[in-house]
C-alpha cells in the first residue's frame, strides 16, 4: 500500500508540471492533491498547521506569478488589456488548434488580433504586444516551475 501511495503522489506532482505548459490543466490543484494524498495514504500528522499556511502562501503566489508576468510582458512590450486577454484566450485555445506549438503561437496570435480588433494599432506594434504575451507566458512557466519545486522540497522536508 506505501508504493501505491507514493506512485500516486508521484503522479499527482508530476501532472502538477505538465499543467505548468498546459494551462487547461489545474497544476496546483494537482500539486495540493498530492499534499493531500500523503495525508490519505500516510496520515495527516505531519504536516502540521504551519506546512499548510507556507503552502497555501505559494499557492497565492503561484497564481499572482502567473497574472503578473503575462500583464507585465504585454504592457512592456506596448500590449494593452486588449492584447493580454487576447493572449489568455490564445493560451487557451492555441494548444487544441495546432497541437505542441500552440502553447506559444496561439498566446503570438490573440494578442495580436485584440491589439488590432479593439484598439486599431498598428501591425508592427500588435506583434510587440504579441511577442510580450510569449515572453510573459514563458517567464511565468519558469516562475511557476521554481514555486512548485519549492512547495515539493517544503513538502518532504515536513514529512
Amino acid at each position: 500500500m506505501e508504493i501505491a501511495g507514493w506512485l500516486v503522489i508521484w503522479v499527482l506532482f508530476l501532472i502538477s508540471f505538465i499543467g505548468l505548459v498546459y494551462p487547461i490543466i489545474p497544476g496546483v490543484l494537482f500539486l495540493a492533491g498530492g499534499f493531500v494524498a500523503y495525508g490519505l495514504f500516510f496520515g495527516f500528522a505531519e504536516l502540521s498547521w504551519w506546512f499548510w499556511a507556507i503552502e497555501a502562501l505559494f499557492v497565492i503566489l503561484l497564481f499572482s506569478a502567473d497574472l503578473m508576468a503575462n500583464a507585465f510582458s504585454v504592457k512592456r512590450f506596448g500590449g494593452s488589456k486588449a492584447g493580454l486577454w487576447g493572449s489568455t484566450i490564445g493560451l487557451l485555445i492555441g494548444p487544441f488548434i495546432i497541437p505542441v506549438i500552440g502553447i506559444l503561437i496561439g498566446p503570438f496570435i490573440g494578442a495580436i488580433g485584440a491589439e488590432l480588433l479593439f484598439n486599431k494599432t498598428g501591425f508592427k506594434q500588435s506583434v510587440k504586444a504579441g511577442v510580450g504575451s510569449v515572453v510573459g507566458f514563458l517567464t511565468s512557466v519558469a516562475a511557476k516551475g521554481v514555486i512548485q519545486i519549492v512547495m515539493i522540497v517544503i513538502f518532504f522536508v515536513a514529512v
